[in-house]
């Protein structure tokens, strides 16, 4: 095989989606995957891209992405050549095939016979009996069987020259029928002559009945005007009852809403009243005066803080006294300072004095100085013992100045504090007047309750807003029913006019105008039915014959029969002619082909079963049956599931093998077909493949280890791709 499948690139097919899959080999290739990993989709993908993607149906999945178009491409490589073939095919199936070279010598369903192998349409073909049919279908390469043609033929001949009183359609039938509709025909024109006398007389009686028939006509419409203008008016009557209930109803629940808003009370009249621009300033004034008065509570709290440290400092430097035997020794010292310092100088002041006096006496200078200086001794001792007297008591000064300090910020902080109490004082003053002034006395200066207060006139308002709209909502629907109800009036009275009643008649007074106008209408239709009676019976009779077209329809069908004689002549001998050239043909193929195919096909049947079944026979009848080692047949209805399987496989692997012109480059697709065989059968059907992928390219898809280790020893070059 110089011409093979390489690769297939999947765009878009199924759940799979941009994946390769290969490279395959010329000869038998497997690939192995677990349940769920795409074999049947791949599989399928072949084919579709071949012969076009397949539609929904029972049970054929057309494998449609979730999104996006099915697309993809069969890649087929030339080893004479040494170029490669594309197969691809994508959402616009007109322009799908590149390389139609690959599909000149094969159609659909010759590769669906043949080519895709899967274990359902082995298990399919065990209820199909026409086997030889389909191989010989598919070795001449027609859409239908040549076999199951020459049956067909023979079935229509045989109809079409049938004496059988059951076979419609016989030529003898045909004929038979032809001469008693003749007759029917001759005997259906003398009829007709007789209604001809007939139509004369009925049309004569026509005009006599019309005039009654007019005056019945008006009354019957009379009647009937009557009856609908009565059941007008009482269907008017129930609507306007039910109006009027409805406005009643709608008038209670006005009233009742009123009465509730009436009843609405607790809250100031100038809070409900306010807007939402007055709530939002009033509610922010509010905030304003929380401010003020946490500030102003800060105040008084931090001036009541400062008032009791400064008292409470102000009274401990009271209770603080000097000792007072401290007070004595510091009295006795300076005391004792004074005289100590007084003495010396008397002393040195006596000393300079006469010291002085002795130098003038002697006119001694030294003397007069010393007298001098000692004087100035004693003078300066005089002037420290005084200072010393004298000299303030620094620890009673400073302790009388701490007092003082003291005392006059304890009097600050008081004023402090009273001047925050006044501030409060102030405020909450304030606070009330605005309050009294706002409709929210009943706050009691209490902004939290004010806030309340606020909250509640909202809901109040918003209660009399919906209150409001109710009451607006229940207006409508009072003028919409009394419009209603003046509408239904004025159209029962038009009714009543119309029909000739007064405007106010009661439906007593219209029932009492029906049944007279019913009772003369019953008195004029008797008096026609009399009239009418022997009119009636010519009536009947015309009528049947004027309805019916049995003559026509007589001559009609003689017309029909002796057409359909002439067809079935013509088809009669076109189908002799068929019948001879299909025995020519089915002979020729009987002679050259039929047993190379069933001698090969028995070999690979009794490979397969190990020796069990030697031979594959067709029966007189054209169904198929198997021969054991033992001589024993058996038909193939009468097999089991895998020995069955097993002689479909090897009648399909051998004509593949002797079919060499047909579908030379396209690959066999074996999908899981020796999932129901045995160890010993697998291998054996194994080596079948193996012999098949001599002569052309074998795909093999599985999930089952077993198989591909059949395969394996089947074939030493394998070719292994596992999904």
């Amino acid at each position: 095989m110089s011409r093979y499948l390489e690769h297939i690139q999947i765009d878009a097919y199924g759940a799979l989606r941009d994946c390769a899959i290969g490279p395959f080999a010329p000869g038998l290739n497997v690939v192995y995957g677990p349940n769920e990993a795409g074999k049947s989709t791949v599989a399928s993908f072949v084919g579709d891209v071949l012969f076009g993607w397949g539609e929904p149906g029972v049970v054929r999945n057309d494998y449609a992405p979730r999104s996006g178009a099915r697309s993809g491409a069969l890649v087929f490589a030339d080893s004479a050549q040494g170029r490669q073939t594309v197969v691809s095919r994508g959402r616009d199936e007109d322009a799908a095939l590149d390389g139609s070279r690959v599909l000149s010598d094969i159609d659909e369903p010759t590769y669906r016979a043949l080519f895709s192998l899967s274990s359902d349409e082995l298990r399919a073909l065990r209820e199909t009996s026409d086997v030889t049919a389909r191989l010989l279908a598919t070795e001449s390469g027609t859409g239908s069987s040549p076999a199951a043609a020459f049956v067909e033929i023979e079935q229509r001949i045989a109809g079409l020259t049938s004496r059988a009183g059951t076979a419609d359609g016989s030529i003898a039938q045909l004929a038979s029928q032809m001469e008693e509709k003749r007759e029917e025909v001759r005997k259906a024109r003398e009829a007709n002559d007789l209604l001809k006398l007939q139509d004369r007389e009925h049309a004569e009686l026509a005009k006599s009945r019309a005039m009654a028939q007019g005056r019945l006509s008006a009354l019957n419409d009379e009647v009937e005007a009557l009856k609908t203008v009565q059941a007008r008016a009482s269907s008017l009557n129930e609507q306007l009852d039910a109006h009027k209930a409805a406005y009643a109803s709608v008038m209670d629940e006005r009233i009742d809403s009123m009465r509730r808003l009436g009843d609405e009370s607790g809250v100031d009249e100038r809070l409900v009243a306010f807007d939402a621009s007055s709530d939002r300033a009033l509610r922010d004034k509010l905030d304003e005066f929380a401010d003020e008065q946490a500030k102003a509570m800060r105040g008084v709290d931090i001036a009541k803080e400062n008032s009791a440290a400064s008292t409470a400092a102000y009274d401990a430097l009271l209770e603080m006294r000097e000792d007072s035997a401290s007070d004595k020794r510091a009295a006795s010292t300076s005391t004792a300072l004074a005289v100590v310092s007084v003495v010396p100088s008397i002393a040195f002041a006596l000393l300079g004095v006469m010291a002085f006096i002795h130098g003038r006496d002697i006119y001694s200078l030294s003397f007069m100085s010393l007298g001098i200086g000692l004087v100035v001794l004693a003078l300066l001792f005089i002037v420290g013992a005084v200072a010393l007297l004298l000299r303030p008591d620094r620890g009673k000064e400073e302790a009388k100045n701490r007092r003082k300090d003291a005392q006059w910020v304890m009097l600050q902080d008081k004023k402090k504090l009273e001047s925050s109490l006044a501030e409060k004082a102030a405020l909450e003053e304030t606070v009330r007047s605005y309050f009294a002034d706002h409709g929210l006395e009943a706050a009691n200066g209490s902004i939290r309750q004010a806030r309340s207060l606020l909250d509640e006139a909202r809901e109040v308002r918003a209660s009399r807003v919906a209150a409001d709209q109710r009451i607006a909502s229940l207006d409508m629907r009072l003028a919409h029913e009394e419009e209603a109800m003046e509408s239904l009036e004025a159209e029962r009275r038009a009714l009543l006019v119309s029909a000739g009643l007064h405007p106010e008649s009661s439906l007593a007074q219209i029932e009492a105008r029906v049944g007279a106008a019913a009772s003369s209408r019953e008195t004029h239709a008797r008096a026609l039915e009399e009239m009418n009676f022997r009119y009636g019976e010519l009536t009947q009779l015309l009528d049947h014959a004027r309805d019916d077209a049995t003559f026509d329809r007589l001559k009609s069908e003689y017309y029909e029969i002796s057409c359909r004689l002439r067809e079935a002549t013509d088809e009669l001998v076109v189908l002799l002619l068929a019948k001879r050239m299909l025995e020519q043909a089915m002979s020729t193929w009987e002679t050259r082909t039929r047993p190379e195919v069933y001698e090969l096909a028995s070999r690979l049947f009794a490979l397969a079963t190990d020796g069990a079944w030697d031979r594959i026979v067709a029966m007189p009848d054209g169904r198929l049956a198997a021969v054991s080692s033992q001589g024993e047949r058996r038909e193939v209805d009468r097999l089991s599931l895998g020995t069955c399987q097993q002689l479909f496989l090897a009648l399909r692997v051998a004509m593949l093998m002797q079919a060499d012109s047909v579908g030379r480059d396209i690959p066999v697709l074996a999908d899981d077909i020796l999932v129901h065989f045995d160890d010993a059968r697998r291998r054996a059907s194994a080596r079948i493949l193996g012999e098949l992928s001599a002569k052309r390219q074998v795909v093999v898809f599985t999930c089952h280890r077993e198989t591909v280790e059949a395969l394996h020893q089947a074939v030493d070059d394998l070719n292994y791709i596992e999904l």
